[in-house]
């Protein structure tokens, strides 16, 4: 008795056992087909977060949160940039490199690669290289060996191990009475790494700094310094900072710009798989305008009746109201249970489906991440939940407003 009337006769329509029991299996599939909807998307997107993010810090792993270079190309002052640079704020690391291209030969066996010049004693505070190494270290980059690292994928399909020796040809020339020659070096396979990521394993080459600057005829000049800093997604305002500090006669540029086309990319594919996703819960919500039709034609009597009693057609519009909205706010809640379960579980729900069926979703051996990552946003859960709300609302507007529409004389004339 202390409830409005509109939200009294609603609940008791919706939890009343219907003559016509097709209706009641249409309501349900309407708020399965919600539910359903609401777990996939809150799933799938905290896989594509987890997939985003696991792919992000293996790029960010072997490439600077900021780079600074000189405007030609190279870095002549490094030992006084670092000093500048390493009390900013959020800077953890910074280390100076030569970037340059090669080939590396082994017999009929070529391929191109990428060399990185490094200092093995700074590397580590930038990079995660020597985390990652499965044969050898960086300590054994000693300058004047030339000895040199390669990515596993390379070294594979080179054939060679520790000790092996490989010929590295750079993009200069020498010029010789014999005409001009391509400049070669012999070098000493030392280690092999493996970070994770085809663009490094199978196409980057690291040596010593002092060895790459001889090589590539650089003398006492690098091709810029790398930093890390504690929080990747200040690198655009810290790169501005830094900018400022050493003035105009520098190039200073942060991960999101030299990768910024390839997370565009991932960005816009969770976007497409986002709308794809919320057309399920679209098609489930829009399954309420044909419940709520078919049991406004069940109940036209009732709504008779009530009229004759001086209900207005507003309070009959909620009644129906509350039970288009009822049937979305359980599926709703229902989704946001079963989504938020296997997004924060999925790590073990996985590898348990592939022990039972005895199957593998990522083979290790053909993917380079072979589990499913998962990351739960909360405000994607509150947007999806919001969505699907609006959206069960929306649903209900065109039933109940035909049902305030009903004539009682009408309705009554044939009961």
């Amino acid at each position: 008795m202390f409830k409005p009337l509109e939200l009294f006769v609603g609940l008791r329509y919706t939890r009343a056992k219907r003559r016509n029991h097709f209706i009641s299996f249409i309501s349900l599939v309407s708020m399965l087909g919600i539910a359903l909807g609401v777990t996939a998307l809150i799933t799938v997107l905290s896989v594509m977060n987890g997939f985003q993010n696991e792919v992000r810090d293996r790029i960010l792993g072997m490439a600077a949160h900021v780079t600074i270079s000189g405007l030609d190309g190279r870095l002549r002052d490094w030992p006084e940039v670092l000093e500048r640079v390493r009390p900013v704020p959020h800077v953890l690391g910074a280390a100076p490199y030569i970037h340059a291209e090669g080939m590396v030969s082994l017999g009929e066996r070529v391929h191109g690669t990428m060399v990185r010049g490094l200092l093995p004693s700074l590397e580590p505070q930038v990079s995660v290289v020597g985390e990652r190494m499965v044969a050898g270290t960086l300590d054994a980059l000693q300058p004047g060996s030339f000895n040199i690292i390669l990515g596993s994928e390379l070294a594979n399909g080179l054939g060679v191990g520790i000790g092996d020796k490989i010929t590295l040809i750079t993009p200069s020339a020498n010029v010789s009475p014999a005409g001009i020659l391509p400049r070669l070096k012999r070098f000493t396979v030392a280690g092999v790494f493996e970070v994770g990521m085809f663009q490094y394993d199978s196409a980057l080459v690291l040596i010593h700094l002092r060895d790459a600057a001889k090589l590539y005829r650089f003398d006492e000049a690098v091709s810029g310094v790398r930093l890390k800093l504690d929080d990747m997604f200040i690198a655009p305002r810290v790169a501005d900072e830094i900018s400022g500090i050493l003035g105009e006669y520098y190039w200073v540029s942060d991960w999101t710009r030299s990768h910024t086309n390839y997370f565009r990319a991932l960005k816009i594919e969770k976007t497409a798989m986002f709308i794809i996703l919320l057309l399920i819960v679209a098609v489930a919500a829009f399954n309420i305008i044909s419940t709520l039709v078919m049991v406004v034609t069940d109940k036209q009597g009732d709504i008779a009746i009530l009229r004759t009693l001086g209900i207005s057609p507003a309070s009959i519009m909620g009644i129906f109201i509350v039970q288009g909205v009822v049937i979305g706010m359980v599926g709703t809640l229902l989704g946001i249970a079963g989504g938020v379960s296997l997004a924060l579980n999925i790590d073990t729900i996985v590898p348990a489906i592939e022990s039972t069926f005895g199957i593998q979703f990522l083979p290790s051996s053909v993917y380079y991440i072979s589990e499913l990552p998962s990351e739960l946003r909360w405000s994607e859960v509150v947007t999806i939940a919001t969505l699907a709300f609006a959206l069960s609302m929306l649903a209900t507007i065109y039933p109940a407003w035909r049902a305030s529409r009903v004539q009682p004389a009408e309705a009554l004339r044939y009961e």
